[in-house]
């Protein structure tokens, strides 16, 4: 026999033809007895399925109409998830410049095709969360759209891309997106420097795809993130580890002038990766931003907060009056 949830899925695309099933024929079609078809019919209308059932000798169940949209099948967890990401999405977290209007609507018609406990659920999780804002580069979802749909379809793209040497006109065959930290990129061959580089979007003109095709090039690396990431943190960079007394999303909000990555450790913890030029200016941001924190690595940078702020200490004890 299949495992229950598989056994829901499969009842639940059966029910959704829209046509009225006797008892004995879905069951058959469900390849389990009368009595685990009734426990799992009773288990759909546990979730707010609208189930409906006749008895008797040409007894049936349909699932009621009224959706343009099928039900979704989803664990809380899995509603959960997709409810906050919407909110995130909309908070500038995923770096498109998404409107709360769109999240809003995205959210409605997933309420009409959620189950009513699970639709309960989830509008109390948007209710109750709020994202912060973060300052960073945003990328219009016109600039996403194009670039995704030229990856797709293998053809070049032409933009006007403004870099730290000037303006300049780029042709690329375009491979990857990439999200590392706040910023989006896009890599891919440039024909006019017959090599592979990596354009922040934020920095991209309008582009448009040409009419000319081309056949991949295998990528220089199997990781394209990876790459960039190590390429731009250059040996110079100094890596910190700090564990934070807050949420993943309120520090990067709140630490967002730092280049780092952030790992939830639950609702009110995250550990941060930090590449910063100097301990200084890591030290100053902590102060400002008065987050609650521990060093795990490295501890050349536990001993640097140590001395400055044995020596804040001293200057601020107070001279003996004379």
């Amino acid at each position: 026999m299949t495992e229950p949830r598989e056994r829901m899925l499969r009842l639940l695309s059966l029910l959704q033809s829209g046509r009225a099933w006797p008892a004995a024929e879905l069951a058959t079609a469900m390849e389990v007895p009368p009595r685990t078809l009734r426990r799992d019919i009773d288990n759909l209308r546990g979730l707010g399925y609208p189930v409906e059932s006749s008895r008797g000798p040409g007894g049936n169940y349909r699932l009621v109409a009224g959706t343009a949209l099928p039900p979704l099948m989803l664990e809380h967890d899995e509603a959960i998830a997709t409810v906050l990401g919407l909110r995130l999405a909309a908070a500038g977290g995923t770096g498109v410049d998404l409107t709360a209007e769109s999240a809003d609507r995205a959210a409605a018609k997933l309420r009409r095709v959620l189950p009513s406990a699970l639709r309960r659920r989830t509008d109390e999780m948007l209710a109750a969360v709020e994202f912060g804002a973060g300052e960073r580069p945003r990328v219009g979802q016109d600039v996403l759209n194009v670039l995704a749909a030229a990856i797709a379809a293998r053809r070049c793209l032409e933009f006007p891309y403004t870099g730290k040497d000037g303006p300049s006109s780029r042709t690329v065959e375009p491979m990857r997106l990439v999200q590392l930290g706040r910023r989006w990129y896009l890599y891919a061959w440039d024909l006019g420097r017959r090599d592979w580089r990596s354009f922040r979007l934020d920095r991209i003109g309008a582009p448009s795809m040409t009419d000319v095709a081309f056949e991949p090039r295998p990528l220089p690396v199997d990781d394209v993130a990876a790459h960039l990431q190590e390429r731009f943190h250059s040996p110079k960079s100094l890596r910190i580890t700090l564990t934070l007394d807050v949420g993943a999303s309120e520090a990067a909000a709140r630490l967002h002038r730092v280049d780092g990555s952030f790992e939830a450790l639950g609702d009110d913890r995250c550990r941060y990766v930090a590449y910063v030029d100097s301990f200084e200016w890591l030290a100053v941001v902590l102060t400002l931003t008065d987050i609650e924190f521990r060093v795990e690595e490295p501890a050349e940078f536990a001993e640097y907060l140590v001395r400055t702020g044995e020596r804040l200490l001293r200057g601020a004890t107070r001279l003996p009056s004379t």
